[in-house]
């Protein structure tokens, strides 16, 4: 154990990333747990934080926080101990910020609402991206490892590098879910690119016409009708259960 920490985590420079990972993790699990209670007005947190009046949301110390890590990464020293605290800043102030991609994305309080949940989304998402950052097998910044690992590590490289790829067709015929999980499961990212995209993604609009498009759009619903109460049911777990309305879609967008 003390050799792997020595040797994948402190040579090879993980641990701001790893720092980093945990932050976000445990950054989320506090805030909603805190927001709920705030919800349920319970705890000592049961009052908003206000400046003068104005309901100050956590994505403004989220972006305080990811400001000053990102500046300590590139101004500060290059020392270990500067890169975990910029890996503890970015990490927390990430986990802040995407909390509330939703409002961000709408302009509006949605944090309660059905629409709020793409942010459980997102988090989800940067969390798998760090995790697999964090774990990746990459060839480069290990010392002294032999001939068979050293192949071992190319070889996991390339198949990380073909499940990019892969992912990346996914999030083009709308299927975020498909590739994140295909991150991890690459026959899942295969099928996911092999099969018909959603009708509302890039992939779709450019290249399906006529019936195709009709194929894709009656797939959709069918895979919708099976999947989306278990996909609700998660986010409901991990990010709360809705209990506002969606908010109507107003034309005097804030620039």
């Amino acid at each position: 154990m003390a050799s792997w920490w020595h040797r994948d985590v402190i040579a090879a420079g993980k641990l701001p990333l790893m720092l980093c990972f945990l932050a976000f993790v445990v950054t989320f699990v506090l805030t909603r747990t805190i927001t709920r209670m705030i919800r349920d007005g319970r705890g000592p947190f049961r009052n908003q934080v206000t400046a003068s009046g104005t309901h100050i949301h956590h994505s403004v110390p989220g972006i305080i926080l990811l400001i000053v890590g990102a500046f300590t990464a590139v101004g500060g020293p290059d020392s270990l101990g500067w890169r975990s605290f910029a890996g503890l800043a970015v990490g927390v102030g990430t986990s802040l910020v995407l909390d509330e991609f939703a409002l961000i994305l709408h302009l509006q309080d949605v944090y309660w609402s059905g629409e709020g949940q793409l942010s459980v989304e997102a988090v989800t998402l940067a969390a798998a991206c760090l995790g697999l950052a964090l774990v990746g097998f990459s060839p480069f910044g290990v010392k002294d490892i032999g001939g068979f690992e050293l192949s071992l590590r190319l070889t996991a490289t390339g198949i990380l590098i073909a499940d990019g790829v892969l992912s990346v067709i996914c999030v083009l015929k709308g299927k975020y879910r498909t590739a994140l999980f295909g991150l991890f499961l690459p026959p899942v990212g295969v099928i996911g690119a092999l099969r018909l995209a959603r009708p509302s993604s890039i992939w779709a609009r450019h290249r399906y016409r006529g019936r195709r498009m009709e194929r894709a759009t009656r797939r959709a619903a069918d895979f919708d009708q099976r999947w989306a109460p278990l996909q609700t049911d998660w986010e409901d777990f991990v990010g709360g259960k809705p209990s506002q309305p969606n908010p109507p879609a107003s034309d005097n967008t804030r620039r």
